[in-house]
């Protein structure tokens, strides 16, 4: 079964076929860094991790290009307030957008920074005009003649054939239903940063940012452009009607758009108090690997309502997952193997697959794995699987987490990062009970680990090596790797 993907531009659930070959050249909207980005930002980066993971498990070579906006109105903004220059400020959100990106375990794409194409965009505008599809007004601001595009509107299917030709906006974001001339080069206002270039000083509006940059590394027509559903007018509306425009090509085949969520039933709002990053879920003492497992546990085309009784019962389905691993990992099974369990590994891959292949359905996914674990644990407790079945159990696992990525283990490590970034920036009344408990725990039993790590050595050393290989199993046992190097022994955990 091959891949199929909801396209907004058709509104169809389409087969996904890649220009080139075996090349998939995908593009997805990233950060604005002008503050930490929530959970609602996040639900999108995740559903487009999910999807370039399942296309390289699938067996596609993968281009993906993300945007990093560090200029538009926002940052201009609150850089002046903050009397810094806009570099100063946005490299603090960039870097906690990294960090966080890291936590959630989103793999790093090819990142691209609007500041660092400036003289393109630019290029980009001058061309335009030179074909008359832009204009530069009298401040010197450059625009997108919006009547020059007959097809416009064609993504958000909206009609804007009565649209008035010449009225401008050129603010980055604004009414849905607001169809102007829009900015594509800002000229600037008294105090604000600009950068010069031949067609005059200024800086770029957010829409050209990702025309230039997507083009510019993935070529003029590429697989896959995708982003938030807020993003489809006028954010990616305009991307098309400039990109095709200039080229004559269709800009992007396939256009991914990702629901927004609700929180307890309500729209996100920092009025309404229901506004979170990750950071203040971990603050709160939730786990990472939790927090992506629900943020995934719904299709992205659906609304997904973000509750804290869903965040606890995600927390136990991680748990549940990585005890079924120690259990086959650890487990002492007869010799041996059995159809039915070799049967259900390979059953459960392939439904797995079937189900991302569905328009990427991963609440079906998710479902075809805790079949797996149902049936193996019923097995292990009635005395029938054999150690030859776990093998491929485990692969059917992992499998399943080259594309959720929700069982790392790493999760202490990282709510004790979060832990002290709090600390650091004056936070610490944010921090919970449950996040104080969890990192004390996990320090406390590092230090009997080391303890028991020194007991080892001075074993060995003595030359008793029972003990010595006693400790060391015992150490293995619970899921601590000790490697000898020659600065000595170290440690760390699966």
């Amino acid at each position: 079964m091959a891949l199929r993907l909801h396209n907004t531009m058709s509104s169809q659930v389409e087969e996904f076929r890649p220009l080139r070959d075996n090349e998939v050249r995908m593009y997805a909207c990233g950060p604005t860094v002008y503050d930490y980005g929530h959970i609602g930002n996040f639900r999108t980066f995740i559903a487009v991790d999910l999807l370039q993971r399942f296309l390289r498990q699938s067996g596609y070579k993968v281009r993906y290009v993300m945007n990093i906006t560090d200029v538009d109105d926002r940052i201009i903004h609150n850089a002046a307030r903050d009397e810094v220059s806009v570099q100063q400020y946005t490299a603090k959100y960039e870097k906690v957008f990294l960090e966080d990106t890291a936590m959630i375990g989103i793999e790093r794409p090819h990142l691209v920074r609007a500041t660092e194409h400036i003289p393109q965009m630019a290029e980009f505008v001058a061309r335009l005009v030179e074909k008359k599809i832009a204009y530069r007004a009298d401040d010197g601001s450059y625009y997108f003649r919006i009547a020059s595009f007959p097809a416009y509107g064609k993504l958000s299917k909206k009609d804007f054939s009565g649209m008035i030709d010449g009225a401008r906006v050129d603010v980055d974001e604004y009414d849905k239903d607001s169809a102007r001339d829009f900015a594509l080069w800002k000229a600037p206002k008294p105090g604000e940063a600009s950068w010069d270039t031949p067609i005059g000083p200024g800086r770029p509006g957010w829409h050209l940012e990702c025309s230039v940059m997507s083009m510019e590394e993935l070529g003029e027509s590429f697989d896959l452009h995708a982003g938030g559903e807020d993003l489809v007018f006028p954010h990616h509306e305009n991307e098309i009607a400039q990109s095709e425009s200039l080229t004559g090509k269709t800009f992007a085949r396939f256009w991914f758009h990702v629901r927004f969520l609700l929180v307890e039933g309500e729209k996100m709002s920092k009025r309404l108090g229901n506004f979170y990053t990750l950071r203040d879920l971990v603050l709160k003492g939730h786990k990472p690997s939790s927090i992506r497992y629900l943020l995934t546990s719904v299709p992205y085309r659906n609304q997904l309502n973000f509750t804290f009784d869903g965040l606890k019962q995600a927390a136990v389905s991680v748990e549940r997952l990585c005890n079924f691993r120690e259990r086959l990992s650890a487990g002492n099974f007869p010799a041996g193997s059995t159809p039915e369990m070799q049967s259900l590994a390979g059953e459960s891959v392939e439904r797995m697959k079937a189900a991302l292949d569905d328009d990427l359905n991963t609440a079906q996914a998710q479902a075809a794995i805790f079949e797996m674990v149902r049936r193996a644990n019923s097995a292990i407790d009635s005395g029938q699987l054999k150690a030859g079945d776990a093998a491929p159990l485990l692969a059917a696992l992992d499998r399943f987490d080259e594309v959720f990525a929700v069982l790392n283990d790493d999760d202490a490590a990282k709510m004790k990062a979060v832990f002290q970034w709090a600390l650091a920036e004056g936070r610490e009344k944010e921090i919970s009970t449950e996040l104080r408990d969890q990192v004390q725990a996990d320090q406390t039993s590092n230090v009997a680990i080391e303890g028991k790590i020194a007991e080892m050595e001075a074993a060995r050393k003595a030359r008793n090596f029972a003990v010595s290989d006693a400790l060391r199993t015992e150490l293995v046992s619970a899921g601590v790797i000790i490697e000898n190097t020659k600065d000595g022994v170290r440690w760390r955990r699966k």
